[in-house]
């Protein structure tokens, strides 16, 4: 049995001031490493965490234990997320066509090494450390909660109160601006050739690519099925879908916690 299925009954039947300190012990240490990724700066992932908090200690009549109390505490963590979005100044405004997120007509390929090298792997993180932040920010929520916190689309949907067809346009959209961030930053390419087949059939392979990732599955396409692009493009979106795998774990500072505690319970 999962953790998160252990502490779903006997949480919500706790009064606030000991049920806080348990999910804060449980999931605080993944909710902050998900606000440095949202943030992109320790000061506004220590702001989000505790504004999570505390409005769980607020608002913990309202949970009933007919969900996860990871997923009640995302959703609290969205809606503030959204809030001090919408505070900021000077976020992006221009959504790139999907034409602009394509190898397409590029006269070199990145040369992927073997992708689960360690350089290659410390590469593809920083490189993703930096591109998250420069995501829009829905892009960037959607894309947190389903590639790092490896929420179901249907779990986001619930979570960011969004159809499950608006998550997988965000997500997907996402993944290919994060994917073309890691084939920029590869020191080695090399020249490709025309596609063999049309550019249509590379649209749909792709739309079953990223199907599959949705699934956590692999995608069982035979090799000689893909041109050498959708082959490197295969590949950097798997290297970045793996690449924010690894960002998921995040340890809460002690001081953080003892301060969330104190404020909301003490």
């Amino acid at each position: 049995m999962s953790e998160r299925t252990t502490l779903r009954a006997p949480v919500a039947e706790l009064p606030a001031a000991e049920a806080i300190p348990r999910l804060v012990d449980a999931h605080g240490g993944r909710l902050y490493g998900l606000g440095l990724k949202l943030c992109g700066n320790s000061e506004d992932a220590r702001d989000l965490v505790q504004e999570i908090f505390l409005q769980a200690y607020r608002k913990w009549d309202q949970f009933e234990g007919r969900s996860d109390p990871s997923t009640w505490l995302y959703s609290i963590g969205a809606r503030a997320c959204q809030r001090m979005n919408r505070r900021r100044a000077g976020q992006p405004a221009h959504i790139e066509p999907l034409s602009e997120l394509l190898p397409v007509g590029e006269e070199t390929i990145p040369d992927l090494p073997d992708p689960h090298e360690d350089r290659v792997r410390r590469e593809a993180r920083e490189v993703i450390d930096r591109a998250l932040v420069e995501l829009p920010p829905d892009f960037r929520l959607a894309l947190v909660l389903k590639d790092i916190a490896e929420l179901s689309v249907s779990e986001v949907a619930q979570v960011l109160g969004i159809k499950e067809a608006t998550v997988k346009t965000r997500v997907h959209r996402a993944r290919l601006m994060l994917r073309r961030a890691i084939a920029r930053e590869l020191p080695r390419r090399r020249p490709t050739h025309e596609p063999s087949h049309e550019r249509t059939v590379c649209l749909e392979l792709l739309r079953g690519k990223q199907e599959a990732l949705d699934r956590g599955v692999a995608y069982p396409v035979p090799p000689e099925s893909l041109c050498e692009r959708c082959g490197a493009l295969f590949a950097t979106l798997d290297l970045a879908r793996e690449t924010c795998r690894d960002l998921a774990e995040d340890r809460m500072p002690e001081e953080l916690r003892a301060r969330i505690v104190e404020r909301a319970v003490g």
